[in-house]
């Protein structure tokens, strides 16, 4: 597995699960398909089941938040009207929403069959997006059923690949190359830990605003610059998945996915007019089977809000090193449109002197 932020040395604050990444958390999975061929096709979709695939179907607890709205979340209205979703999440590319949301909904279909056949029931899933246009020919619709069934069936626990991979695959992050990227925090809280974790699909910012650890490390690695040649604005995207095993209600889910932007402004971002920065967090805990027979009332343990700032901070932490972790791991491509264009991976020996002589700590 290639390196990570923490294995070069840089120092970010709170405490990781094993394997720093959204995996955890207790029985969640990510899978991924990654489409790569010739100087035309550079794109794949990441799966995420919240309680691994064999779980049973059930209802979760979840809260979202929108910093800026060119992009797509699918399934958003009734997160918001009623605070819950069913099923997995799927991440791809701006143009495969249709494709990834009609393959999830043929999986779960499949999956669970009692449930929709004989109780006539639907399902509403969530898909994400963000543009691979510059290193892949996205209109050329490359990601099929297949690709999706694939992200699904082969979602594992553990350390999890980041960079080019699944969806993040012709992903830019800051000019970079990127994609993919994931990070934990246990969180204690009135004698009980619990996790956090979070992984982000990265494709966002201008390469003069990157900030790593309060160095302004874009002012000094100028080479490869790309806005200059192909966009004059900011028109990447990011989706953030907050993912956490502690009893929380929407409303409060909602408040932490908000604390995404906090993390996204640490790495210097200013939420470009043409971004989509489109956050999701649910919990596992409580979770309704959907297969449970409907009581008049809901009875479950929920934190009081008294105790959510150590997940603020956790929010806020797990999602600014998961955008550097997707830089440290995105490898040099070349792109599609326009042709040839060398979108490079951040040199990381370049950016370790840079923080040494700012006199930041490092491990």
């Amino acid at each position: 597995m290639p390196a990570r932020a923490r294995d070069l040395g840089l120092h970010f604050s709170g405490t990781t699960g094993r394997y720093n990444a959204i995996t955890d958390v207790p029985g969640l999975t990510v899978g991924y398909s990654t489409l790569t061929e010739g100087d035309h096709i550079q794109t794949g979709v990441t799966a995420i089941h919240p309680r691994g695939a064999d779980a049973s179907l059930a209802y979760l607890w979840a809260g979202q938040h929108t910093l800026n709205g060119n992009g797509e979340m699918t399934g958003c209205q009734w997160i918001h009207d009623a605070g819950y979703f069913a099923g997995p999440v799927c991440i791809t590319n701006t143009h495969a929403v249709g494709m990834a949301h009609h393959a999830t909904v043929k999986w779960m279909i499949q999956q669970y069959p009692d449930f929709f056949q004989s109780r006539h029931q639907f399902v509403m899933p969530v898909i994400a997006e963000t543009y691979d246009g510059i290193l892949s020919d996205i209109n050329g619709l490359h990601l099929k059923e297949t690709h999706v069934f694939e992200a699904l069936n082969t979602a594992g626990s553990g350390a999890i690949a980041e960079g080019n991979v699944g969806g993040g695959n012709g992903m830019i992050t800051y000019e970079f190359a990127a994609g993919t990227g994931s990070a934990s925090r246990t969180v204690a809280c009135d004698q009980q830990d619990y996790t956090l974790g979070v992984l982000v699909q990265s494709n966002f910012g201008h390469r003069n605003d990157l900030s790593i650890l309060g160095v302004p490390v874009g002012q000094h690695l100028t080479n490869d610059i790309l806005h200059e040649k192909v966009q004059q604005v900011e028109q990447g995207s990011i989706i953030v998945i907050i993912a956490t095993d502690a009893p929380l209600i929407p409303s409060q889910l909602t408040r932490i996915a908000k604390r995404a932007t906090l993390g996204l402004a640490r790495t210097g971002t200013i939420g470009g007019h043409s971004s989509g920065d489109i956050y999701l967090a649910f919990t596992t805990a409580n979770a309704r089977e959907t297969n449970a027979q409907s009581a008049a009332t809901i009875n479950m343990a929920v934190l009081d809000d008294y105790y959510l700032d150590v997940f603020y901070r956790a929010a806020r932490d797990a999602v600014e090193e998961s955008i550097i972790n997707a830089l440290v791991a995105g490898q040099s491509s070349v792109a599609y449109r326009p042709k040839g264009l060398a979108v490079k991976a951040m040199d990381c020996e370049a950016m370790m002197a840079l923080i040494e002589r700012y006199g930041r700590s490092v491990l």
